[in-house]
């Protein structure tokens, strides 16, 4: 029985890819090629589809229906512009998703995909990423109470993964699946480089998992937003966290590989000597001038009647060995350039080449020097007590620790933290709703530091924050 159904299964996926094949979707009219292409699978109960025009209020709601129904919200008029694709309250499964992978990827203005209480499972979610890869101006998945045996959420931000922006919330996520989404941020070998939104709120993480999460911030360099608010994380994990901020010493493992990042940054800038511009003689190796062929040119040039001064020059040949020797004497000559007009054309032509290789040489350093993407090769690390240490993340600009369980033990690595990065940094802590007075002292030195980083304190003057330890304004409270 169980092979029927897969075979029936098959057979509905080969024939949506003989159809689709010869008639892609158009994107003029989603709600009719959304509908045909599930007819097509054998749907009983297809989604309706619900389109509408993007406005400031709107964007913010999020509809619910009894019914399974597909919501679709426009940038303007045309049906082609669909921006953003929600689903809330329904279950998705692979025949639906096999449908929605054919439309979604021929949404070339599609940036946003919800999915709210959608019952994805470990399957579903690899079939959702590989649907978000095909889609190119997808930069944001919203995945919201979804739970995963597996907790496979990290394969949406892999290294490979474009998304810039990626809610998790209430999907309890635990410590394997934090474990693994620290892996995602980074490791000493890999890291994600697009990620800059990253929220993980109403979730089950807790100490241990927050320590994963602060593993894969040590050598992460894009994300800039971390919501961990309401996982029941304590002291323990919320130190890790507040440590990646600040100073810290590099591991064995991290010192291996920044040397062997050296080395190899080493080799890749040595230049070649016959690459180097010979106007340039006090940059180059003293064992270019013995060795370059230039150079030997240069000698021959300078003493042209060195060949004349040869006594052998001056025997007369045998009468046989005078015309044999003559022509092919003479043709040499008739085919030879001039010896100065030789070196100046070639040096020349050398020139033009070095010169272009120069500037690739020195642009390739210079984008290395501007470029730090390389954590383990940054410029403030320094060597002292045996130890190598690294100045620690400063791209971080905002994390939300509301609603866990951290007491005055573990703020007080936060303000060590906060006192040691330089320039750059946390602008925003939210550490409200925690095990610890709001009127302890630690705390009050913290909302000092952070009232002087934060940019936006003006336009944010008389506002609170709501139960997820975000801004909201007094009216709205």
């Amino acid at each position: 029985m169980k092979k029927r159904v897969e075979k029936s299964s098959k057979e509905k996926v080969d024939k949506l890819d003989s159809v689709t094949d010869e008639e892609p979707p158009k994107t003029a009219d989603v709600e009719l090629d959304f509908t045909e292409l599930c007819k097509l699978m054998g749907v009983k109960e297809i989604p309706s589809v619900k389109i509408k025009q993007s406005t400031s209020l709107e964007s913010q709601m999020t509809t619910w229906s009894s019914k399974p129904c597909l919501q679709l919200e426009l940038e303007n008029e045309d049906h082609g512009s669909v921006k953003e694709v929600k689903i809330t309250g329904w279950r998705v499964d692979e025949v639906v998703l096999q449908v929605l992978s054919r439309i979604l990827s021929s949404l070339s203005n599609l940036q946003c995909l919800y999915m709210w209480h959608a019952g994805l499972t470990d399957s579903t979610l690899t079939s959702i990423r590989n649907t978000v890869s095909l889609c190119s101006n997808l930069r944001k998945v919203v995945l919201e109470g979804n739970l995963l045996p597996e907790q496979s959420y990290h394969l949406l931000i892999g290294e490979d993964s474009m998304l810039t922006d990626v809610s998790l919330r209430n999907n309890h996520i635990g410590e394997e699946g934090a474990r693994l989404i620290g892996l995602a941020l980074s490791t000493v070998h890999s890291a994600n480089k697009n990620l800059l939104s990253l929220n993980l709120a109403f979730n089950s993480i807790g100490d241990a998992g927050a320590i994963h999460i602060a593993q894969g911030l040590r050598l992460n360099r894009s994300l800039l937003c971390l919501s961990l608010s309401y996982n029941q994380i304590g002291d323990n994990g919320a130190a890790h966290l507040a440590e990646v901020l600040g100073p810290f010493a590099l591991t064995h493992e991290e010192i291996v590989e920044r040397r062997k990042l050296l080395i190899k940054g080493e080799e890749s800038t040595m230049v070649q000597p016959s690459l180097v511009n010979l106007a340039d003689s006090h940059e180059r190796p003293l064992s270019v001038r013995s060795s370059s062929s230039l150079d030997r040119l240069n000698k021959t040039t300078k003493n042209p009647t060195k060949k004349k001064d040869n006594p052998k020059k001056d025997e007369k040949p045998a009468p046989g060995q005078a015309a044999k020797k003559e022509e092919p004497k003479m043709a040499k000559k008739d085919n030879k350039v001039p010896r100065s007009q030789a070196g100046k054309s070639a040096g020349k032509d050398n020139n033009l080449l070095v010169s272009e290789q120069e500037v690739r040489i020195r642009q390739k350093r210079k984008e290395n020097v501007v470029e730090t993407v390389i954590p383990l090769l940054d410029p403030g690390i320094v060597h002292t007590g045996g130890k190598v240490i690294h100045p620690g993340n400063t791209c971080l600009t905002s994390m939300n620790l509301s609603g866990n369980k951290l007491t005055e033990q573990s703020l007080e690595v936060f303000l060590s933290s906060l006192e040691g990065q330089g320039e750059g940094g946390l602008l925003r802590l939210s550490l409200n709703r925690n095990h610890f007075p709001s009127d302890c002292d630690t705390f009050l030195k913290i909302q000092e530091i952070m009232s002087l980083r934060d940019p936006l304190k003006n336009k944010r003057s008389g506002q609170m924050e709501d139960e997820h330890g975000e801004p909201k304004t007094a009216n709205d409270a």
